[in-house]
């Protein structure tokens, strides 16, 4: 009844907790367990990041957005690139690296809507770098499997591989020079990050490897406030952050679904999940022809939201038939992630997600500030014809995307779907199995997902062969998923009732805890 956190991790969730239990709000709580995620859940997220959030002040229907996410350096630009023979920006490469958005975002998100400041959110994050925290299920494969990705950058290797070996299960895990870094950062604020040794530290890493950025670059970055996009869906409103993200994919694939009646249809069947495949396809197919920085370039938000191209994109598939090609545009013209959600007594719900893109992001993290960098940089395109070309100063196609569920002009639920790539699929995969298959929270979070992309559908073992028979002959081409198809977390605010439902995504280590 007072307070709801929902994390990918459990110290993450009881962090969020007990800042609502100290007196800090829902900001607050967010801030606090993202930063502690950054810590223990190192492949996932940390301050080399970026982060997109949604906020509702007290439950209102006047959604919040602020857009957290990095830039490229002043002096990229596609010809920089041409001339160098480079097709392609490469994952483990200074060029993958965009300025980290995050502790700007948390800064401002924290002066304007907390009642904390850095220095008291930062705590629990610079207790678990200086003093350790066993390693989980789900973490501990992470790392396993990215051995090869962590030996490559000799800071990394010392780092996050102390023993030449990723750590085991139970295994506790301490990282000193990023707790130092932290401790800078909550005593200075911002500045210590952006500016000064900690910046530098990036800045000579980052050159030294061929790297384009500048301390100019890193001094310069501030978030933005932006204003959410949304769509209808069986008489809710879902609220997303506006490009670059990708969460009007996610309002694409509601507009396009909403003429089908898939409560009608079994929820892990033939039936809906090819409709979901062929949706997704439509979708992504319009997500890399257009989404990129509108400040940049132009972005096409209210052709895509249109019921009329919703209509006419939902007029290329067929129950009985998987597209064989994806039919050209009707009008003119994948990843790790934390995503955490919390409710506090006063009813304020922010939805939050922070990430350094693929694990570990880049590999790279700066020697003296144990930083590790994103690789966000890899969104972006080479070609300068592309809306989402690299160029100065510009912010990447961004995969992750928070959401807010709206109704009668009041917050209903904060939640969001991790996974690189999958997150708009995630999201509605989610809100379906909840709107219109009447599953509770944690149900629609457990139910077994496919994901449609680049000419595969994959689909996970919960999926009966059956299933995965009758897709192949509608002509999806599928396999089955070597891993789980992303993790969320969701709130629901019962207004009616005075209570909070959580859920938190089997698929990762962390839970759902209310008081």
């Amino acid at each position: 009844m007072n307070g709801m956190a929902a994390t990918s991790h459990p110290a993450a969730t009881l962090t969020a907790l007990d800042i609502l239990r100290d007196g800090g709000n829902a900001v607050d709580a967010a801030i606090a367990a993202a930063a502690v995620l950054g810590v223990i859940e190192p492949h996932s997220t940390g301050i080399g990041g970026d982060c997109f959030v949604l906020y509702s002040p007290g439950g209102s229907g006047e959604v919040i957005a602020l857009n957290g996410s990095g830039r490229a350096p002043a002096a990229a630009t596609s010809d920089w690139y041409a001339e160098r023979g480079i097709e392609r920006i490469e994952t483990q490469t200074p060029h993958a690296v965009t300025v980290p958005g995050a502790i700007a975002a948390w800064h401002r998100l924290a002066t304007d809507h907390g009642r904390y400041g850095l220095d008291a959110l930062l705590q629990p994050a610079i207790n678990f770098a200086e003093n350790g925290c066993p390693v989980h299920q789900v973490i501990a494969t992470e790392w396993a499997a990215n051995i090869g990705k962590l030996s490559v950058d000799p800071g990394t290797r010392r780092i996050y591989l102390p023993n030449g070996t990723a750590p085991a299960i139970g295994d506790v895990v301490k990282f000193p020079q990023l707790g130092a870094t932290l401790r800078k950062i909550a005593a200075e604020g911002p500045k210590a990050f952006y500016e000064g040794p900690v910046a530098e530290d990036m800045v000579k890493h980052l050159r030294s490897l061929g790297g384009l950025h500048t301390l100019e670059d890193f001094a310069t970055t501030e978030p933005e406030y932006v204003t959410p996009i949304r769509t209808s869906y069986r008489g809710y409103d879902l609220l997303e952050c506006p490009p670059n993200g990708q969460g009007i994919i996610a309002l694409l694939m509601l507009n396009i679904l909403e003429g089908f009646d898939l409560g009608a249809l079994d929820a892990v069947g033939i039936e809906r999940l090819h409709l979901l495949a062929e949706a997704t396809r439509l979708a992504f197919r319009d997500r890399d022809a257009y989404l990129a920085d509108p400040a940049k370039a132009r972005v096409p938000v209210e052709e895509l939201l249109s019921p009329s191209y919703a209509n006419a994109l939902r007029s290329f598939i067929r129950p009985d038939k998987a597209m064989a090609e994806l039919p050209p545009p009707v009008f003119p013209a994948h990843a790790d992630t934390v995503y955490l959600t919390v409710v506090d007594r006063d009813r304020n719900a922010i939805s939050f997600i922070n990430s350094l893109y693929h694990s570990f992001g880049s590999g790279l993290v700066a020697p003296e500030s144990g930083v590790l960098l994103q690789n966000r940089g890899e969104c972006f395109s080479l070609d300068p014809e592309h809306p989402n070309c690299i160029a100065p100063s510009k912010r990447p196609m961004h995969t992750i995307i928070p959401g807010m569920l709206v109704k009668d002009d009041r917050a209903v639920m904060p939640m969001g779907v991790m996974g690189g790539h999958f997150q708009p699929v995630g999201q509605v995969n989610f809100l379906t199995n909840w709107l219109d298959h009447g599953m509770d929270i944690q149900e629609a979070l457990d139910c077994p997902r496919a994901f449609s992309f680049d000419g595969t559908l994959k689909v996970e073992n919960g999926v009966s062969d059956n299933v995965v028979e009758g897709l192949e002959s509608l002509g999806h081409r599928t396999e089955r998923a070597t891993g789980a198809l992303g993790g969320g977390q969701a709130i629901h605010i019962d207004w009616d009732r005075g209570i909070l439902t959580g859920g938190s995504d089997p698929r990762k280590d962390g839970c759902a805890l209310g008081y």
